[in-house]
């Protein structure tokens, strides 16, 4: 693939919707719920995870993964954040909300990605 401006632009687009869509979500959870767990961070990439697995597994074309896939999935979901919430759980010594929020996020991730990639592929 050659790199080119429309390229760039659809990532910047779908990184701008994603980033703003993350933002709310996680405005939305905070203000009315309280829980331990850093809720809104694993709702976003639970929901990433799958919505990603599905783009693969349905083989969309290449400038609609640049822009839901490059650009909105990977502003939408967080990385940084979660590990930055995992690190917060450790020094807080909140050992069994620590564990429950890697397995949940990890394993689940997992689980909901390829969910999404087995369903994408029985629409092909």
């Amino acid at each position: 693939m050659k790199l080119t401006l429309f390229h760039i632009l659809l990532v910047g687009c779908g990184g701008f919707l994603g980033a703003i869509g993350r933002f709310a979500i996680s405005q939305y959870v905070n203000k009315k719920y309280s829980f331990k767990l850093p809720v809104a961070t694993l709702i976003v990439n639970i929901v990433g995870s799958f919505m990603l697995g599905m783009m693969v597994g349905v083989e969309v074309a290449e400038s609609i993964y640049l822009w839901l896939g490059v650009g909105l999935m990977g502003s939408f979901t967080t990385f940084s954040t979660f590990k930055l919430e995992g690190i917060q759980l450790h020094v807080d010594n909140k050992w069994n909300i620590f564990i429950i929020y890697n397995v949940v996020s990890y394993g689940g991730g997992l689980l909901l990605a390829y969910m999404g990639f087995a369903l994408g592929r029985l629409y092909i």
